[in-house]
């Protein structure tokens, strides 16, 4: 802007300059020219009278040859008798000029004529003396551009003067005209103090920068709320444009794919570089959307690619990563699960009908009878403990709302463990039980299902005079149920999936005990459903000890 201005200005001041020159050189020329004629008249004047007085002599005595104007005496026939400058006898008949015929029919003439040679302007004046000839007076006087030529020189100086002092006082000009301008706080419009006429202006800036402001903070807070939203969330998500490069990813799936916010603006193949994703990526753009499976470690994500179009063109596409590695399990468990389940139920019916065939066929003996009925009676009694446990281990799959209530974990233990008391005697095994009664808000079917299960398998897996010892205390900010057995114990390789559905240590020995395999899968469910956790210590022929711990933020 100061650029321009100053180059205005010295456009102007040079213009101007120009302008002023011309004007001047023209009045002078007309001033001087005036000038010039007047002192032609009076000097025409003075000769006549003298001339008429003193005849020739006048014009020769008066050595009129050194004056600037040339004097012409001619007689009535256009005869020059004397001139100034040449001489008369030599020079031709003047009665055909233009301001002798005048002079002799007016009394006075004049007139000018260009020499286009000389590039100069000659005027005449003639003047009729008494005797009847005439007195012509002339000068040659420079034309306006043989005049402008001659004062090229102080002219090319004065405009090189003249534009060095307009260049200087332009360049000052321009910076006091644009400082204003360039300290104008924007940030504060109205605030300024500058001209006037910039005052409409500034208040539509400042207008255009509240709604600027506004339309800011509203992207802003929007900006904010889906950081957070998309920060908070447990899938990967992410942004691409066109281009496949990264706009927005969220930290899920910068943990999945190792980076930083740093990535965005890269093209999604320096963040990952399968084949495989990257072309159900560029499906994705083709078709609309595609789904991919993505193994990282331990764990398996699925990739949902869709695009996103404009007006009927794709402008990018958004990525949402999920961790299908627990539904994944889940779906691997129900297959298991429902294969043990067809083999557990499938074996005690084989057996029941097995013998219910035999019975049928008479291939039975009135003395073995019993027998075969009482295994009839036992596997029957095996299967209806399987069933349930399936259903009781199928309720706390389905995670419907438990009904907690103010129960007393204590006299809960107790009941179990008196309960369990004629099968501990069965097989001489000692049960004993301590604790202090204290309250707790939970799911009193849950605590006796932990409880009992607990204590069956004591039992169940101990050896013959063994002992099993049931306690409930507290310990810090969690409530403790602890049963302790001298059983056969569990090697350390099994010590990490005796939880799991169906797994037994010694299948030979469940199925003498009539164990089903679920009763620790029943434990483990109804503890994570409490917000609990478990601790097992076992050595091998020495026994195990189990413990639940339960928060006390449910302890009344």
């Amino acid at each position: 802007m100061r650029k321009k201005i100053f180059q205005a200005m010295m456009v102007a001041a040079g213009a101007v300059l120009l302008a002023s020159l011309i004007i001047i050189l023209g009045c002078l020329y007309d001033y001087f020219g005036g000038l010039q004629e007047k002192q032609m008249q009076d000097e025409l004047t003075l000769a006549s009278a003298g001339l008429e007085q003193s005849g020739k002599v006048y014009l020769t005595e008066q050595n009129l040859e050194s004056k600037r104007f040339r004097l012409t005496w001619i007689d009535a026939q256009g005869n020059v008798l004397y001139d100034t400058k040449a001489d008369g006898s030599s020079m031709e008949n003047h009665a055909d000029r233009e301001e002798f015929q005048q002079a002799i029919k007016n009394g006075f003439g004049e007139s000018s004529r260009y020499s286009s040679t000389l590039m100069e302007k000659t005027l005449y004046r003639a003047q009729r003396l008494a005797d009847g000839s005439v007195l012509r007076i002339s000068v040659s006087r420079a034309t306006s551009g043989v005049l402008l030529l001659g004062m090229l020189q102080p002219i090319v100086l004065v405009l090189i003067v003249a534009l060095a002092l307009s260049a200087l006082l332009s360049k000052r000009i321009a910076r006091w005209v644009v400082a204003p301008l360039e300290n104008l706080d924007l940030e504060h419009p109205l605030e300024n103090d500058t001209y006037e006429e910039l005052a409409p202006l500034l208040g539509r800036i400042n207008q255009q920068r509240r709604q600027i402001d506004l339309q800011l903070a509203g992207l802003q807070r929007r900006n904010d709320e889906f950081a957070q939203i998309t920060g908070s969330m447990k899938e990967g998500l992410i942004l691409l444009n066109e281009k496949n490069q990264i706009l927005s990813i969220n930290p899920m799936a910068q943990r999945l794919f190792e980076t930083d916010e740093s990535c965005v603006g890269e093209d999604f193949l320096a963040v990952e570089r399968s084949p495989e994703v990257n072309a159900a990526i560029a499906e994705a753009f083709a078709k609309g959307s595609s789904k991919i499976q993505l193994p990282r470690g331990e764990r398996t994500y699925q990739l949902d690619i869709s695009a996103i179009s404009s007006g009927g063109a794709v402008i990018g596409a958004v990525i949402l990563v999920f961790d299908i590695t627990e539904s994944m399990r889940a779906e691997q468990s129900r297959r298991e699960f429902t294969a043990n389940v067809s083999h557990e139920l499938k074996t005690p019916l084989q057996s029941i009908m097995g013998s219910a065939e035999l019975i049928e066929n008479s291939l039975v003996t009135e003395k073995d009878l019993p027998r075969f009925v009482g295994h009839i009676r036992t596997e029957a009694a095996r299967l209806v403990t399987l069933i349930e446990d399936i259903i009781r281990l199928s309720q706390l799959d389905e995670g419907s709302e438990l009904p907690f209530e103010v129960c007393d974990l204590t006299e809960i233990a107790r009941e179990v463990t008196e309960s369990l008391a004629d099968a501990a005697d069965q097989r001489k095994i000692s049960l004993t039980f301590s604790g202090e009664p204290f309250g707790l808000c939970s799911v009193k079917r849950l605590l006796a299902e932990i409880c009992y299960n607990l204590c069956d398998n004591a039992i169940k897996y101990n050896r013959e005079g063994g002992h099993v010892m049931v306690s409930t205390g507290r310990a810090g900010d969690e409530a403790v149920l602890t049963v302790r057995d001298t059983g056969i114990g569990i090697p350390p390789e099994h010590q990490e999936r005796i939880f799991e559905r169906f797994y037994r240590v010694d299948k030979s020995h469940s199925k003498e005990s009539g164990g089903t395999g679920l009763g620790l899968s029943i434990v483990k469910h109804a503890v994570q459903d409490l917000g609990g956790r478990i601790e097992l210590d076992s050595t091998p022929g020495e026994g195990t000890e189990i413990k639940v711990y339960l928060p006390l933020k449910t302890v009344v």
